[in-house]
């Protein structure tokens, strides 16, 4: 098959005219060529330097410090038997909180390291700090002849979130280019938050269920109160700590995507004390309601606030979730214009009932390299949106973040052409098909050819082959941003 032109504008236009979108900012310039040769089957790893090492062993070093004075605080607190129990019982919910958090990160799913990173984090390092800051204020209240339900209400509510939200804000700072926005944030302190639940629902159901249930009445009272702190604690409310850190993801993740300074520095700040307020706000519900004695608090607390607050965060994350899909549609069809990509490619992006049938498809005619090599092509076109999308917000303001992000660029697309070409023209079922950027062009076994006009509702009927581009525009000091020279071979097969 062979290219004989390449994409015009009318039906990327169409393609970007999306009803969630909007009009699209003024965009900079894209690359005006598409390299068709392979080039490296997925991102470049970065060299470990000895700053970066220096850091990543501090953090481990840091975590696994924690994680054996949580152990050794609990097991003595508690003992070995109500440990354990506590440990069975608390880590039942974590993989289904788990993989809800990545469900939602379906679309660019971020490193495993990080995730790691933020659930060690919350599980031991803020649980740890957490427990000495909260144990101090609880003494120093006593002394005072001051209630000690006030460090619930005053105290654990600050030092809590302030630990939970230190690893997202660290990936924020050093990790920038990580994040995509809201998603990454609800993401990354979400799982902070819930490594810290359930170390503390270890504290909860081991200790306040069945050791304080053994002691007095027997194991079997003891098994009993742990069933029923585990039914309020975690059925019902486990959503707690996960919601309140959410506001925090929230603000990270606006400060991530934009490039105001002001908002960078506000928006974090904003969210971090919206999760404090409703944090504080939450164990103030039983609190007054102890003291009161009047249940109805609970009740309007509970059931007339925050579990409002908390569909609608899920609704919030659903929506942001379908985000990046929706980004793909308004930013791509810049490539599409510039000849990188097709409208069935660009389409074949925009949800993941089409990108989980383009990875059927691919296993189909390829294999399971092809399999592997779809994944690959929708995470790099989704980076891609990505990057662009940050360009054209202003993220890059220094020219090293520039020079950077270009490189990235060409990086990506260079992904984008090699896996491409372990799929494209393999297909022994579909005709070889030709876009000239407004209509598709069929030949078929016997010969015969047909031309087929684009739907309006960009659709994958066939894997197409790019056509090779136009010489790019003079400069008068330098080539456009993403001209890389003279186009490389073609990696399909000579037949086609």
């Amino acid at each position: 098959m062979r290219p004989v032109g390449r994409a015009g504008d009318d039906y990327a236009d169409r393609m970007a005219d999306t009803p969630s979108g909007g009009p699209l900012p003024p965009s900079p310039p894209v690359p005006v060529a598409p390299p068709g040769g392979f080039g490296a089957t997925g991102m470049p790893r970065r060299r470990l330097g000895w700053r970066r090492a220096l850091v990543l062993s501090g953090a481990i070093l840091l975590i696994a410090a924690c994680a054996i004075f949580m152990l050794f605080t609990l097991g003595t607190n508690l003992g070995p038997e109500a440990l354990l129990i506590g440990t069975a019982a608390a880590i039942l919910p974590v993989p289904v909180l788990v993989a809800c958090f990545l469900w939602l990160d379906r679309y660019e799913p971020e490193p495993l390291k990080y995730l790691i990173f933020c659930f060690g984090w919350g599980a031991f390092v803020s649980t740890a700090a957490s427990l000495l800051v909260n144990e101090t204020a609880a003494g120093w209240f006593e002394d005072q002849g001051l209630p000690v339900a006030l460090t619930a209400v005053l105290v654990a509510p600050f030092i809590e979130e302030l630990t939970k939200a230190i690893a997202p804000i660290l990936l924020l700072v050093f990790r920038r280019r990580e994040w995509s926005g809201i998603t990454d944030g609800l993401v990354y302190c979400g799982l902070s938050a819930l490594g810290f639940a359930m170390v503390e629902n270890i504290l909860y159901l081991g200790g306040h269920g069945y050791a304080s249930g053994a002691e007095q009445y027997g194991p079997a009272t003891g098994a009993q109160q742990v069933i029923a702190i585990f039914i309020v604690r975690i059925l019902l409310f486990g959503f707690a700590h996960p919601l309140f850190t959410a506001m925090t993801g929230i603000g990270l993740g606006i400060a991530a995507r934009t490039a105001d300074r002001r908002v960078r520095v506000l928006a974090p700040i904003a969210g971090l004390l919206l999760a404090m307020m409703l944090h504080g706000a939450w164990n103030l519900i039983p609190t007054l309601t102890q003291a009161t004695g009047q249940v109805l608090i609970s009740l309007f607390g509970f059931v007339g606030v925050m579990v409002p607050i908390f569909f609608g965060m899920v609704g919030l994350a659903v929506w942001l979730r379908a985000w990046e899909g929706r980004l793909t549609e308004r930013i791509l069809p810049d490539y599409v214009r510039a000849g990188w990509l097709t409208p069935p490619e660009v389409a074949a992006l925009s949800s993941l009932g089409r990108r989980h049938a383009a990875r059927a498809w691919a296993r189909r005619v390829a294999g399971d390299a092809g399999l592997r090599a779809m994944r690959g092509y929708q995470f790099a076109a989704t980076r891609l949106a990505l990057l662009r999308d940050g360009a054209l917000r202003g993220l890059d303001r220094k020219p090293a973040d520039r020079e950077r992000t270009a490189r990235e660029e060409r990086e990506l697309l260079d992904s984008i052409s090699a896996y491409r070409s372990f799929f494209v023209g393999r297909d022994p079922q579909a005709p070889v098909g030709v876009w000239d950027g407004h209509r598709y062009h069929l030949r078929f076994p016997d010969g015969s050819q047909r031309v087929v006009p684009a739907p309006e509702d960009p659709v994958v009927p066939i894997p197409v082959v790019l056509a090779a581009p136009p010489p790019p525009p003079p400069y008068p000091h330098h080539p456009p941003p993403g001209w890389y020279g003279p186009r490389p071979p073609a990696p399909w097969p000579p037949r086609y």
